[in-house]
């Protein structure tokens, strides 16, 4: 993926050493762990998942805990920094694309598409541009998880303006395409004594037609 516009403030950021720091912070077998439980709450949902897009994968840990739930899927992600994603490719069990997910444009369409803590940081102005998106790139399923609030707000992260926003990312996606239905949502809590994950909320959604 190629663009000619000027990246954001928010894609500078995670393109560069502050996403390669992320990558440090959020690894392991434990996070995995905890993954997979919360998309074994998710698939329990849903039917027939044989294909899933990731926009905004970092280093692959919501692809680990698919491929264990869905051996057989295809799965393909989006991923802004090429540190991270030369971490999924090196795996070898999804395929990657390196790039910004407000460039991309999909020439096919997945089971499931799904971001989770990925539009928490992207530029307001853009969001809808990712939910278009996500929604276009679906053939059945797109689900969201994020961190909550009924409105708008933006809080500052590690140090930084303008990196993370918080808004009711799913309720804006059922509003702007009346095509999804709401099919689950659920809570991941970080003092939860077994799959501690940050305190967001997921919502899985269902095209119609």
């Amino acid at each position: 993926m190629t663009t000619s516009r000027e990246p954001t403030t928010q894609e500078q950021l995670w393109a560069g050493q502050f996403g390669e720091a992320y990558i440090d912070r959020n690894r392991g077998v434990d996070l995995v762990a905890s993954n997979t439980e919360l998309f074994r709450k998710v698939l329990s949902e849903t039917q027939a998942v044989g294909s899933v897009l990731e926009l905004g994968c970092n280093i692959g840990n919501n692809l680990h805990a698919l491929r264990g739930l869905l051996p057989e899927a295809e799965l393909h992600a989006v991923e802004i920094n090429a540190q991270a994603a030369a971490e999924v490719e090196a795996w070898g069990g999804a395929t990657v694309e390196v790039g910004s997910i407000l460039d991309f444009e999909p020439s096919r369409t997945w089971d499931l598409t799904f971001t989770k803590g990925v539009l928490i940081h992207i530029n307001p102005d853009r969001v809808q541009d990712v939910y278009a998106a996500l929604v276009r790139s679906s053939n059945r399923y797109v689900m969201v998880c994020e961190y909550f609030n009924p409105v708008p707000v933006e809080v500052p992260y590690r140090g930084h303006e303008g990196a993370l926003f918080k808004r009711d990312f799913a309720g804006e996606m059922l509003d702007a395409f009346p095509e999804l239905r709401l099919v689950g949502y659920g809570f991941t809590y970080h003092r939860d004594p077994q799959f501690p994950l940050d305190d967001s909320t997921w919502f899985l959604m269902e095209k119609s037609g």
